[in-house]
């Protein structure tokens, strides 16, 4: 099914194909005819199937390609809503690159960045408005952005705002923009706060729901490492660094905790870079493009930082600490197996956590694979009985069998190799 039997226009489609776009996602497909007509939307999807274009395409269409607009805009005529800078970056670049044949302007508005430039920016005029909430509230304080001509409202990752008591924000925003306008609300669940939101926030929606009642890749593969908690470094740059090796994506709860990861691997001899809400934006963008590069092999980050994060393939990712919110699971694991490919999910778990990995289970459709690793062994580890224990060979393959991809993490030489892992698959977490 090619783009132009969605309802988008030629000139929409033609550099899609330039760009990697060839045939539409199930997302795509299914919004996009919906969003061309002009009703509200209610979507759900899992993250890494094309989420940006299935209601960026159509915004274009409707605001740049259908509507006439005038060659300064005065005031923004859309409107995108989004819970980190991150994602309000990975949005905004992807607007200007699906509408670059109507020289489509796009502006990211969030906080860690310079208020002036952006206020230059809505001055000279701009047709889409990608904002986090707290910082387009600094702007309606100041009176420096009129939201009066919005016509088309898009709520991203709408769970993900609401866990982050983004609610009053929200409310706020909405009551300075029109009454009559197109509301599309996209989410990686249909909770019953979601259903609340939308009810509020739009009018009679279309529902798309694509994920097939999961709501996390079936591409992925989840494990579980057994581990004592003074231990957890070490642990750590042995799944890095056997084989199969490629880039990975860390993630520790807290901000502190993330530097003494990200220290801890660059004394260990493993490329590393650390990003967290208290790295300037500078900092952070530096990080980001050095991993996407290749020149560093792991990014360690906490949840607020990372969410967003568009890497494509990236093989692994591994949870140095468990979320607190078990849903933040399937938030960090959906930066792999993005678009149909393959990815992990490792965490390493100490005793404390079994609490929320038991959370974190209910989530998942299938029961996680615990992996006990020769020489971190617990005498205590949660197994299930008549579960069988498989012992690998010491230079046998690695943890799980994923496929080989991304940048090589650079260990010092004469580092002793990791011994191979045993494997345990449990059907019940205890």
């Amino acid at each position: 099914m090619p783009f132009s039997t969605l309802g988008l226009s030629p000139v929409i489609c033609t550099p899609l194909r330039r760009i990697g776009y060839t045939h539409p996602t199930p997302v795509q497909a299914k919004c996009i005819p919906v969003v061309v007509a002009g009703s509200d939307l209610m979507a759900r999807a899992q993250t890494g199937t094309g989420k940006t274009a299935a209601f960026g395409l159509p915004m274009i269409e409707r605001l740049l390609v259908r509507d006439r607009r005038p060659a300064r805009p005065s005031r923004p005529r859309g409107l995108v809503l989004v819970p980190t800078r991150e994602l309000a970056i990975q949005v905004h670049n992807s607007l200007a690159s699906y509408g670059a044949a109507v020289n489509v302007r796009a502006l990211a508005v969030f906080g860690g960045a310079p208020m002036g430039a952006q206020v230059r920016a809505l001055r000279q005029g701009v047709d889409i408005v990608v904002a986090t909430p707290g910082r387009l509230i600094d702007h309606m304080q100041r009176r420096t952005i009129d939201l009066s001509a919005i016509e088309i409202l898009t709520l991203d990752e709408a769970d993900r705002m609401l866990d982050m008591g983004f609610l009053p924000p929200l409310r706020r925003v909405l009551a300075a923009l029109p009454r009559q306008r197109q509301t599309l609300l996209l989410s990686a669940t249909f909770s019953t706060e979601i259903v609340a939101l939308s009810s509020e926030f739009t009018q009679a929606p279309v529902r798309v729901d694509v994920s097939e009642a999961q709501i996390v890749a079936p591409t992925i593969t989840h494990s579980v490492c057994p581990v004592n908690n003074g231990r957890k470094a070490e642990l750590l740059r042995h799944v890095l660094t056997e084989e199969p090796m490629g880039q990975a994506l860390v993630f520790c709860k807290t901000k502190r905790g993330a530097n003494r990861v990200g220290e801890a691997l660059e004394r260990s001899g493993v490329q590393s870079a650390v990003i967290h809400g208290s790295k300037s934006q500078g900092a952070r963008n530096r990080a980001l493009r050095d991993f996407k590069a290749g020149r560093v092999a792991v990014l360690v980050a906490t949840d607020l930082a990372a969410r967003g994060l568009d890497i494509a393939q990236l093989p692994l990712v591994v949870n140095y600490d468990l979320p607190l919110v078990p849903l933040d699971y399937i938030h960090r694991v959906g930066r792999t197996g993005r678009a149909g490919l393959t990815g992990r999910a490792i965490s390493l778990v100490s005793p404390p956590e079994h609490g929320q990995l038991r959370d974190i289970q209910r989530l998942l459709p299938t029961p996680l694979e615990q992996v006990i690793v020769s020489g971190f062994e617990l005498s205590d580890a949660p197994r299930s009985a008549g579960a069988p224990v498989h012992h690998g060979q010491r230079h046998g393959r690695g943890l799980v069998k994923p496929q080989r991809n991304g940048a090589r993490p650079h260990a010092r030489a004469g580092n002793r190799r990791p011994h191979t892992s045993e494997r345990v698959r449990n059907t019940v977490l205890r």
